[in-house]
Formats: C-alpha cells, structure tokens, sequence
C-alpha cells in the first residue's frame, strides 16, 4: 500500500507540473497587453521589442493629444501618464526602456540582446541611459512645445543640440559596429526609433555622420522596423511639418 501510495502522489505531482507549465505557456501565448502611440518614439522602441522577440500584444490605442493618458483609468496604470505602459498578468511597467529590459529577460530566447554578463550589459544599459537621456529629449524639447503648445518659434539652439547628438552617435560607432557591441542589442533598437524621428527634425549630413547614417539605414531594412517604427515615425515627420508650415 505505501509503495501504490508514493507512486500515486509522483504521478499527482508530475501532472501539477506538466499542468503548471501548459498554463504558463498558454499565458505567454495569449500576449501582453501594450498602451501605445505610433507616433510616439519611446513607444515604437518597445512595439519592435515585441516584434524581435516574437511577443504578440494587444496594442491599445493612447491618444495624447486627445488627453487620453490623464483619464483616471491611465493614471491608475502609470501615474506619470506617459507611454508605453506594459500590462503582463500581473506585471504592470512603465518607461521604455524597463519594458525592453523586461521583455528581453522574460521572453529573449539568447542573450545577445541584452547580456547576461554583467559587463557586456552594463554597456548596453550606458547607450539605453544616452537614448533617454539625450536622444529622446531633443526631441520632446521641440515636439512638445510645438505640438502641444502651439509654439513654432523653435530656438535655433535646439538644432545645435540634436547635430551634437548626431556627433556622439558618430563616436560611438567609430569605437564598435553598433552602439554597445559589434553586434546589435536592444540600445540601437531604443536608439532607431529616437533617430528616425530626430532627422524629421535635423536630416542626418551623410558626409559628416557617416558611419550614423550606414547604421541608420541597415536598421530601417530590419523586419521589427517596418513593422513597427516605419509608418509611426513617418506619420510623426509629417505631424511635425504641418505644425511647422
């Protein structure tokens, strides 16, 4: 009897195991929930995140500039009412960037996105911190006066300021092939999506930036690309343009 007994609660617990994993397999096919806007850049990046890595999303519509992210039900979810916001059973993130890091712990399938190697990582999270920290706000320092203010008297400075980001760029790729590595991670991912909306502001000079506009035009031939950042940064280009004219 105590030999049947032991070999019945094996059984019970192999099957709760096998049951257990069918179930985080069936949730990770059902998707995650995304809140987005393809016209908003930091959205784009975590859009082709999901596209590289095979995650399917629900993608949910944020309209900014219908005020749709200051509702009590946005706010609820991420009360600096920004996007993306990234709902995952019972993971709710918001910032670009945390998402990618995110999703490519959660669902990368190697490590030459986002390494393991606590060095070759720290590079990668150097040029995520360049993007939020440079890129991405030469551009909100004219698109957001500009689109949500009404204001078209943009300071020329701000020009300066995204060629000099241009220039940094130029660096960076001078020391490896791509921005963290000599192979692509989830920074130049991060970094595409504020570029192509950066020379809708400044058009990239191929004879000073070169090897920036090499890199620039291999990642626009990518399938998460035009996938998911083409037609949004296209749409954000001639957004720009009307509220310029």
């Amino acid at each position: 009897m105590t030999l049947l007994l032991t070999i019945y609660l094996m059984y019970v617990i192999m099957q709760t195991r096998i049951l257990a994993l069918s179930m985080q397999q069936t949730n990770k096919n059902m998707g995650v929930k995304l809140y987005t806007l393809d016209l908003s850049p930091p959205a784009r990046s975590v859009m082709m995140t999901c596209d590289l890595f095979n995650v399917p999303f629900e993608k949910i519509t944020v309209n900014l500039l219908e005020g749709d992210h200051l509702t009590p039900e946005f706010l609820k979810k991420n009360p600096l009412h920004t996007i993306p916001v990234l709902e995952d059973g019972d993971v709710t993130l918001h910032d670009s960037h945390a998402i990618m890091q995110y999703l490519a712990d959660a669902y990368g399938k190697e490590d030459s996105w986002y390494p393991k190697d606590v060095k070759k990582r720290a590079l990668v999270n150097q040029k995520l911190f360049f993007n939020i920290s440079i890129l991405f706000p030469r551009i909100r320092n004219i698109t957001y006066p500009l689109i949500i203010e009404g204001n078209k008297n943009v300071d020329p400075k701000r020009y300066e300021d995204i060629a000099e980001a241009y220039g940094f760029v130029e660096e960076f790729l001078s020391r490896t092939t791509y921005l963290a590595a000599d192979h692509i991670t989830i920074a130049d991912v991060a970094a595409l999506s504020s570029m192509t909306s950066l020379e809708a502001l400044l058009p990239i000079d191929a004879k000073k930036f070169p090897k920036t506009t090499a890199w620039l035009t291999n990642l626009k031939k990518t399938s998460f690309s035009k996938n998911q950042n083409e037609s949004g940064a296209t749409a954000l280009g001639e957004l720009i343009k009307k509220y310029l004219a």
